[in-house]
């Protein structure tokens, strides 16, 4: 056995220790730079969140790996400003308000097998139909990123379809040329995204470049250097890698759509050329997958961070969290303890309609309208920005004059006799004081413009004195003009005179005719009017020509002509002076402003020539109106009516020497006065409620209006009658916490029908849920001795026990809604594998969330061919579910009589209903509670979202027209025909208002309301059902 020399070694174990430290760091610094020149680095496997808490793994159920933070491979030489959190990265998305961890995010570490044929071809997923510019709205976007509306390839990075409000996700690999730094650049109309991983795998994506953020932003083709944010930091990379790369590109309706990227070596001087096929490869090939096939998209940081809002204030009112939505998990009390709490009587409403002949589609002109307590806020208030209809004004009249008239402006001491005044003028209403400002009562007249008197005006009665125009004129007092020269006022649609009797009219071209009463004082603004003399001419067939605006010039006696000039620099012009020949007619006010040079430059228009003696005795002078105040008229430039035919004759020469004269002597020059603001006006206004303008008709008109409401003192009114009745019969067991909800049916002829859902308090137990049907008997009203059916004989009534005659509660016969009843949703599809994949989703959900059980999935299913529906049935965590399979081209009525046929249970509820719908948690509690066998059908209003919008973020409209979601028992159903086969063979649309008259005609009530987060997505129409071929559009892999 060799020595070995333990003794020594124990010695010196310090020395030898120390060498084996600095022996594996020299290893560690040789090992780390190798993979920092080769654009790899060594990382962290296990990332700690800003407090310390370490970010564990999560497996998504498909079995790919995901983690809950980006596993980020950064290179050592570049800067800590890259390290920063990019646009696509924003903490706040990634951290919402409240939340003290991120949400999980399923990313992509595995990256599937990569074949040599993949090279000259990238990934193409297109998302249609999606409004906005923003990347952000893409990741909106319900589908995004596993269920595209088309899956194709492209062959260089370079895509143009000449196609609008569409998103495109394109992925795969880049080659680079040769090793080296690199820099990236994207350019887009309108915003775009490019995402660089440091490897093949798509969680370490990161943004590298992009063109803006809000979707405003954009760019030419080519244009890569006009943001900072397009151009990316040099990357180094290496040949004999592949990276992956990801391109989110979003276009709204407006521009050309483009989206490009551009690479160049690190080199001055050198441009930005698009990455072609040479460089590129596919992520991998889905030529053979179906649509619902979405093991293998890849998801990255790119598809997954800002898709979420942050948590901020709701926009619409109903997303704010009601009572309503949840009560339906509370106990119920049961329905048998509540049977003798108050006398049965029958029900049979006055407006059922049965055995009554109704024409074609006119059943909803016999579906009335439910009110509504407490406030479901189901009145879309975010949306009257644009639509007001709520209000019953008119929308120009709203457009124009605004809510004015609800409004009474007080009045200052002083001020009174101003405003009688201001009242005798000649404007759309008899009482401007309740409508409009006087600053907008000048933007009624579109022709004349406002402006306050002179002090010197303002003291006197009668109007300002002419003055001459040339030097010598003596001023003459105005002669007004006789009765007989003043034509009929006509009366239009824009203008009118109020009928006020022995008022004098306010306007005179200028002159104002007034009572010679030394009382009466100047209204504050005045018109300045001008007229422009011309010869009489003869009567034709045409007659006399009229003014554009008949009922403001009266036509009096031809003024004398008023000299004006222009400002020197107006800062905005109201209307476009007039001129040119006799005939010619004024024209409305347009934007353009006229400077003096071009004032100055048309002498007809600022000096006009003065009347001949047959034209002053002629009424026929064309009336031209000045929108100048009266502080640019000086009194040299009034003219005595003795002067007029002297100042024609030298008109140019008198017009040069006037304002030579008014320069010499160092005039000030007019200006333009601007509108004087009252910031201390004051208003009174009293309570409106708009509601009480409603009736239950059911208004197809006003789509953003709610459920109208049902008054405070008659809801609670019901309700202490029957919590009176209710503790009288189990001696005070329950006690009343809160009213949840009340819903009336009213019937002026017999009484109103009441749902009542209340939340009690038990005596020595939990809290419980009421929910029952009650109705107010009107005093005297009997149902016809027979209810609805002829089956159940209403018993005698019994004698009043109020002694105030008002109305009593009864319990109306065979009105209980049943809580365990089945209810099956019908759907028929085609080829709408996302929509599919994501309604059994949504309903799986559904039964997670609320535990139902009893209710089932009926799909009706015409030959899919891109996806397999029964298997996505099969996978699906569902209570119960059925596949049929039918042939032939789609028919939404014929899809839907099978599935209801194939329902065994009659006494079971049917649904008929949409693919693009989304569900609220209680949707099955409000099927069961307004679908009542033999009774009730129950039609819900579905808001209907617009393009780029979100159950999040909801915009759009109530369907107040479409019934085609229907809920209805299976027996009452079959007992009207069930659909119409027939005729709607071949083309949906209207077979449900047929089905609607003929369950009117049965004699069934269809209960008709809003329901809250009841939405019908908003969905691409392109390739439904096979439409696609025979429109002859291009082919796409939907």
């Amino acid at each position: 056995m060799p020595w070995f020399p333990v003794k020594k070694i124990r010695k010196q174990i310090k020395l030898l220790l120390l060498l084996v430290l600095v022996t594996c760091a020299a290893w560690l610094t040789y090992v780390h730079l190798s993979l920092v020149r080769q654009g790899r680095a060594l990382r962290q496997r296990l990332g700690y969140g800003r407090d310390g808490e370490k970010l564990s793994g999560v497996t998504e159920g498909r079995g790919v790996r995901a983690a809950l933070s980006t596993q980020r491979a950064e290179d050592s030489s570049e800067s800590r400003e890259e390290e920063q959190v990019p646009e696509g990265r924003d903490p706040n998305m990634l951290f919402p308000v409240g939340a003290g961890k991120p949400p999980p995010l399923n990313l992509t570490h595995q990256v599937p097998p990569w074949w040599e044929e993949y090279k000259g071809q990238v990934n193409l997923h297109v998302f249609e139909d999606w409004c906005g510019g923003a990347v952000g709205h893409l990741r909106r976007n319900l589908h995004f990123p596993l269920f595209p509306h088309t899956r194709t390839t492209v062959k260089k990075l370079a895509v143009s379809p000449k196609w609008k409000n569409y998103g495109l996700r394109i992925f795969g690999f880049i080659h680079p040329a040769r090793d080296g730094d690199v820099q990236f650049s994207v350019a887009s109309d309108d915003n775009s995204e490019f995402w660089l991983s440091p490897n093949e795998s798509p969680a370490g994506a990161q943004l590298v470049a992009f063109v803006g953020k809000t979707g405003s932003e954009w760019t030419a083709p080519g244009e890569f250097t006009k943001f900072s944010s397009q151009v990316s930091k040099p990357k180094r990379l290496m040949a004999s890698r592949r990276y992956y790369f990801e391109l989110l590109h979003k276009q709204d309706d407006r521009g050309s759509d483009h989206v490009e990227v551009g690479w160049r070596a690190f080199l001055p001087g050198l441009k930005f050329e698009v990455i072609g096929s040479a460089h590129i490869s596919l992520y991998t090939d889905e030529s053979s997958l179906k649509m619902d096939h979405v093991a293998h998209v890849p998801q990255s940081p790119a598809s997954h961070v800002g898709g979420r809002l942050p948590q901020e204030e709701p926009r619409a009112d109903m997303l704010r969290p009601d009572p309503r939505d949840t009560f339906f998990l509370t106990p119920r009390v049961e329905p048998s303890s509540l049977e003798n709490v108050l006398e049965p009587c029958a029900y049979a409403p006055t407006y059922v309609v049965k055995d009554f002949p109704i024409a074609r589609y006119q059943g909803l002109q016999f579906v009335y309208l439910s009110f509504v307590y407490p406030n479901d806020h189901t009145r879309l208030t975010h949306m009257e920005t644009e639509n007001k209809c709520f209000y019953r004004e008119s929308p120009l009249y709203l457009e124009r004059f605004g809510f004015y008239k609800y409004m009474k402006m007080d009045r200052e001491e002083g001020e009174e006799d101003e405003e009688e005044e201001v009242q005798r003028r000649a404007f759309l209403f008899l009482n401007p004081d309740d409508f409009l400002d006087d600053e907008e009562e000048g933007e009624l007249l579109d022709s004349l413009e406002p402006t306050e008197a002179s002090p010197l005006q303002s003291r006197r009665h009668l109007p300002l004195p002419a003055a001459p125009t040339a030097p010598g004129a003596t001023p003459a007092p105005p002669v007004p003009p006789s009765p007989g020269d003043l034509p009929t006022t006509r009366r239009s649609r824009a203008l009118s005179w109020a009928a006020r009797a022995a008022r004098p009219l306010p306007l005179f071209l200028g002159r104002a005719l007034r009572p010679r009463a030394a009382a009466q004082q100047q209204p504050p603004k005045v018109y300045v009017t001008r007229v422009r003399p011309g010869l009489r001419a003869p009567l034709g067939p045409r007659g006399p020509p009229w003014p554009p605006f008949p009922g403001v010039f009266l036509r009096p006696r031809p003024l004398p002509r008023v000299q004006l000039r222009a400002p020197p620099r107006p800062p905005r012009s109201r209307g476009r002076r007039t001129g040119g020949s006799p005939g010619a007619e004024l024209r409305p006010p347009a934007r353009a402003q006229a400077t003096q040079g071009s004032l100055e430059g048309q002498p007809r228009l600022l000096g006009l020539p003065a009347p001949t003696a047959a034209a002053n005795l002629s009424s026929e002078a064309q009336p031209v109106t000045s929108f100048l105040s009266l502080s640019q008229v000086s009194r040299a430039q009034l003219p005595a009516a003795g002067d007029e035919e002297e100042a024609d004759d030298d008109d140019d020469g008198a017009r040069g020497e006037d304002e030579d004269s008014e320069e010499a002597a160092g005039a000030p020059r007019g200006r333009w006065r601007e509108d004087a603001i009252d910031w201390q006006r004051t208003f009174s206004v009293g309570a409106v409620d708009f509601e009480q303008l409603r009736s239950d008709w059911n208004d197809l008109r006003c789509n953003v209006s709610g459920n109208l409401q049902l008054p405070e003192a008659e809801a609670v009114d019901v309700v202490a009658q029957y919590m009176e009745r209710l503790n009288a019969r189990h001696g005070g067991r329950y006690a009343l916490l809160r009213i949840v909800n009340v819903e009336k049916r009213r019937d002026s002829a017999r009484g109103s029908r009441f749902l009542l859902e209340l939340e009690l308090q038990e005596r020595g137990g939990g809290r419980l849920r009421l929910s029952e049907y009650v109705f107010l008997r009107l005093p005297g009203a009997h149902a016809g001795g027979a209810d609805a059916d002829g089956e159940s004989p209403e018993p005698a009534p019994a004698a009043p026990t109020r002694p105030d005659g008002r109305p009593e509660l009864c319990r109306p016969l065979r009105l209980a809604w049943r809580q365990d009843v089945m209810v099956h949703f019908i759907v028929p599809v085609k080829n709408q594998a996302r929509w599919v994949a994501q309604f059994l989703a949504d309903m799986a959900a559904l039964h997670a969330r609320t535990g139902d059980s009893h209710f089932s999935i009926t799909l009706v299913d015409f030959e899919s061919e891109d996806m397999d529906v029964e298997q996505a049935l099969r996978s699906a965590r569902l209570p119960r579910y059925q596949y049929l399979r039918r042939t032939g081209n789609f028919e939404r009525s014929a899809g839907l009589q099978a599935g209801v046929d194939a329902v065994e249970d009659a006494s079971s509820i049917v649904f008929l209903c949409d693919l693009h719908i989304h569900f609220p948690p209680n949707i099955l509690d409000g099927i069961r509670k307004h679908c009542v066998e033999g009774k009730l059908a129950f039609a819900p209003v579905v808001m209907r979202l617009g393009c780029g919008s979100s159950p999040g973020d909801p915009h759009g409209y109530w369907e107040v027209n479409g019934f085609g979601l229907f809920g209805i028992y299976k027996s009452d159903f079959d007992r009207v025909g069930g659909m119409n086969t027939e005729e709607f063979r071949d083309q949906w649309g209207g077979e449900d208002w047929e089905l609607l008259d003929r369950v009117l005609q049965a004699g069934l009530e269809v209960e008709r309301l809003r329901v809250r987060n009841f939405y019908h997505h908003y969905h691409s129409k392109r390739g439904m059902w096979g439409a696609r071929g025979r429109k002859g559009s291009r082919t796409e892999g939907s």
